[in-house]
């Protein structure tokens, strides 16, 4: 889906639509794709399109069920063919922020997890307090590890200073085995949909 040299990846979400959406763009500033979930949905449906104009849908990722702790996100090419999921690791993840990736054989593939929770901590409680609170965005941001079972770093994935939490980076770290690329990216962006809606 995107080339590897192009790296970092910014993601940055528009706050004047309805929906919940944001765009992939390259190093040069290319898009590289455009994410769009509908809201209100009470089993989550997010499309993937190559660029804004929404002409070419290249992935869905579709859940299994309603809203739902141990919910289960199925990656699909636009033909239908499933080529893996990502899984929220359930109560887990009250605390720290941990999810599964899977591959297209349903076998486990690769771990996402905040690097501080106490990043999150500092802003759930700085929130809270008026005036303050509305510029947590600047001070807590928190970070997120791709890693492969035996502990190798893939990606970094980093939310920016921001005002409303627009914006987040994605750092390769290692090249990809195949497959991972897809997964890691399509992961990352189920993943800072469900997390922004969190909190």
């Amino acid at each position: 889906m995107l080339e590897n040299e192009l790296y970092p990846y910014t993601f940055t979400f528009k706050v004047t639509t309805f929906h919940n959406d944001f765009e992939v763009k390259d190093v040069t500033g290319e898009v590289r794709a455009y994410v769009k979930q509908k809201l209100l949905k009470l089993k989550e449906h997010v499309k993937v399109y190559s660029d804004t104009s929404q002409q070419q849908l290249i992935y869905e990722i579709k859940a299994d069920r309603w809203l739902d702790f141990n919910a289960s996100y199925r990656f699909l090419q636009a033909d239908g063919t499933s080529i893996g999921r990502i899984v929220r690791k359930g109560w887990r993840s009250l605390w720290k922020v941990a999810y599964d990736l899977y591959d297209h054989l349903d076998q486990p593939d690769l771990s996402i997890h905040e690097k501080n929770p106490w990043v999150r901590v500092g802003d759930a409680l700085f929130s809270e307090i008026p005036i303050l609170g509305i510029l947590t965005g600047y001070v807590f941001n928190p970070t997120y590890l791709v890693t492969r079972p035996d502990g190798t770093l893939v990606c970094t994935f980093k939310k920016r200073p921001s005002f409303f939490g627009r914006k987040f980076e994605l750092y390769k770290e290692a090249d990809f085995e195949e497959g991972e690329e897809n997964r890691v990216q399509l992961g990352l962006m189920m993943m800072v949909l469900l997390e922004r809606r969190r909190g």
